[in-house]
């Protein structure tokens, strides 16, 4: 694959009072709990040749800040995998404990919808490829792509477009773009949402989130144009072989 834009498979952990969780849109109220711990899976996800793992704090908004700390620490001294992680960032005094602990990139969300400027200030300080920006998305009845914030049940005045536009311009490395309407569905990626993201915003690290089934849907986001894939769902029940998508990557990120 000489040649090939860089790209990565990233397994995800979404961690709920310490166990594996998957969450449907969003909602709390369809959860999926699964046994093994979240040291375990990751442990499992390393042993199978991942070299990157995003993990989720979904505690984090419940009780106002990043709770996972001494998970991060334990998954990066057990299996030695990349991390990015996030959940409940608030503030810079947040992201820099996060990286202490042995996050790679520190993932923001609602922040970085409502305070861009704060988030692009964080990337200048801590360094443009230690955050990645979250952007969840939905498409209105005019055919906009919104931006629901506040575990999805807001809607923020700011537009997808501008502000992929907004975080270019400045130099970020990392996007982590989910269509909520897709999000533990298994219903395929939105590939027509990413090919968009990527024309507004050519130069953004895309990664793909949201609806992936299968290896095919990872090559397809590969082939979209996208630098990576985060797999959640279809991983934790089966329906994807690890393996398969693991040979789908081209270099690291």
């Amino acid at each position: 694959m000489s040649g090939a834009a860089p790209f990565n498979v990233l397994p995800a952990i979404d961690v709920r009072d310490g166990r594996v969780v998957r969450l449907l849109q969003g909602d709390y109220a369809r959860e999926t709990r699964y046994r093994s711990t979240p040291l375990e899976t990751a442990q499992r996800y390393a042993d199978a040749g991942a070299q990157w793992l995003h993990l989720v704090d979904l505690d984090a908004a419940r009780v106002g800040g990043y709770t996972l700390l001494p998970l991060l620490r334990a998954i990066k001294a057990s299996t030695g995998l990349k991390i990015q992680t996030g959940g409940g960032v608030r503030d810079r005094d947040g992201v820099a404990a996060m990286l202490d602990a042995g996050a790679d990139r520190v993932v923001v969300g609602s922040l970085a919808v409502r305070a861009p400027e704060q988030v692009i200030d964080w990337a200048g300080r801590f360094g443009a490829g230690r955050i990645t920006v979250a952007l969840d998305t939905r498409r209105d009845d005019d055919g906009r792509w919104r931006l629901p914030v506040a575990g999805w049940t807001a809607t923020a005045e700011a537009e997808l477009d501008a502000l992929l536009r907004r975080y270019a311009e400045v130099g970020l490395h990392d996007l982590l773009c989910t269509d909520i309407d897709r999000d533990g569905t298994l219903t395929g990626p939105n590939l027509a949402l990413y090919r968009h993201v990527l024309e507004v915003a050519p130069t953004l690290r895309l990664q793909a989130s949201g609806g992936i089934r299968d290896a095919a849907d990872v090559a397809a986001a590969r082939a979209a144009g996208c630098a990576g894939a985060v797999l959640g769902k279809a991983l934790l029940d089966g329906r994807l072989d690890l393996d398969a998508a693991l040979a789908l990557e081209v270099a690291p990120c």
